[in-house]
Order: C-alpha cells, then sequence, then structure tokens
C-alpha cells in the first residue's frame, strides 16, 4: 500500500518538470491525481508516461475562471480532494527597468494570483486534515538580479503558506512550500533568454550551488510527495528548500 492510497491530489502545471515528476510520483503511491496545463497537446503527451487513477484537465493557472472550473471537475470526478499542488508557473527574465506592466501582470497571475484563487475555490472541498503544497523558490531569499517579478511572486507565496497555516489549522490542514534551486527543467527554456545565455547561466548556478550541480525534477518531486504524506504530519507553515544548500551558503 502507498503512502497516498486513495488520496485525491490536484497538481497545477503537472504536464512538464517538477510538475510531471511529482504526478508520477503520487501515482506510485497510490493516489488519484487530476494534473492541469494550459496546452492540450502537452498534456496528451504527458498522460501517456503516466500509470494509474488520474484525469487531465486544460486550465491556465493564471486565469482564475480556469482555476474554478478545475475545482469543479475535481469535484464531480472524485468527490474531494486531500492534496492540493499549486506547481504552475512562470519565470521571464527582466531587469526592473526592462519590466513592462503586462509583463508584470502576467507573471504576478500566474505565480500569485491564480494560485491564490485556486486554493479560495478548493477550501471548501478539502478534507480536514488535507494538505496544500506550493511550489516556490530560494529567489525570495537571495536577490538575484534580473528576476524582480519573479521573486516578488515567489515571496508572495511564502507569505500565503504562513497565513494559511494559520487559518486552516482548526481543520488540521497543513500548508508547506518546496523551494527549488537550480532544477533541470523546462523552465529555464521559457525564460527569453538565448540558449548560450541559458548554457552561461545554468554554469555560474552550478558553480554557486555547493553540491556543484542542478537538482533533477524526481528529487524535488520526492521533497513534495513526503510532505503531502502522513510522514510530514508535524510539519506545517515551512518552506523547505530543494537546492543543494544554495540559500544557506
Amino acid at each position: 500500500m502507498g503512502k497516498l492510497n486513495g488520496k485525491v491530489a490536484v497538481v497545477t502545471g503537472g504536464n512538464s518538470g517538477i510538475g510531471l515528476a511529482t504526478v508520477k510520483s503520487y501515482l506510485k503511491e497510490g493516489a488519484k491525481v487530476v494534473l492541469t496545463g494550459r496546452r492540450p497537446e502537452a498534456l496528451a503527451e504527458a498522460a501517456q508516461s503516466l500509470e494509474g487513477d488520474f484525469i487531465t484537465v486544460v486550465a491556465d493557472a493564471g486565469n482564475v475562471s480556469d482555476q474554478k472550473q478545475l475545482i469543479d471537475t475535481v469535484i464531480d470526478k472524485y468527490g474531494k480532494i486531500d492534496i492540493l499542488f499549486l506547481n504552475a508557473g512562470i519565470a521571464p527574465f527582466a531587469t526592473i527597468s526592462e519590466t513592462s506592466e503586462d509583463l508584470f501582470d502576467s507573471i504576478i497571475n500566474t505565480n500569485l494570483k491564480g494560485p491564490y484563487f485556486t486554493v479560495k475555490e478548493a477550501i471548501p472541498h478539502l478534507n480536514d486534515n488535507g494538505v496544500i503544497v506550493f511550489n516556490m523558490s530560494i529567489v525570495h531569499q537571495k536577490g538575484f538580479p534580473n528576476i524582480a517579478a519573479y521573486s516578488v511572486s515567489k515571496g508572495g507565496l511564502r507569505a500565503l503558506v504562513r497565513v494559511l497555516a494559520s487559518e486552516l489549522a482548526p481543520r488540521g490542514i497543513r500548508t508547506v512550500g518546496v523551494s527549488p534551486g537550480p532544477i533541470e527543467t523546462p523552465i529555464y527554456a521559457k525564460t527569453g533568454l538565448e540558449e548560450a545565455e541559458v548554457e552561461e547561466l545554468g554554469a555560474g548556478f552550478a558553480q554557486a550551488v555547493p553540491l556543484g550541480r542542478f537538482g533533477t525534477s524526481e528529487e524535488v518531486a520526492n521533497t513534495v510527495t513526503f510532505l503531502s504524506s502522513s510522514d510530514a504530519s508535524y510539519i506545517n507553515g515551512i518552506e523547505i528548500e530543494v537546492d543543494g544548500g544554495l540559500s544557506q551558503v
């Protein structure tokens, strides 16, 4: 019997990277999983690699109406939610001077506003003693250049984790965050940088990490699965850095 046997889990942005790795881990541990993505073709491709009880839902993480429809679909299919993993996010690179209002709104809508209202819609359907996990980032701790709006969005999630841990405590619902450092995921291809710039960025990150390498999506997924299980039953309101020590030294 798996650690999540019979649990219903929702994973936003579950068609690639950390999201897809977590979906696979949840399914392996016996959960029923609803995974989302913006592109039907990406979801269909991801589904081909999965085994278990799952459904896919096309939904834009930054669209509040889409998120409401997502929760309605989950309840229609499974009737409850035990685990909510708010994973979807974008990370365009731009200095503050280069950040347009449209770019700022896009980042905040996807990374902060969308998750906020997804949680709002999900709360009435979350089982007591359920779990909410946010995919954050160490960027809000370090002050890296060229990612101001992204850092602001992740810092907002950190504050939200603390508030939810307090507000939902009477129902035994835990709220936690996982903060990856440099991880080998497709998000680096979506930064707007040229391939050579991405490779240079990656090399610099790897040198800064005490372990001297990028992490893998599976390493983050293992942490998310742990936090989602009863093994982490007394862990609440915190963020766990999965960054090879980058944020600590």
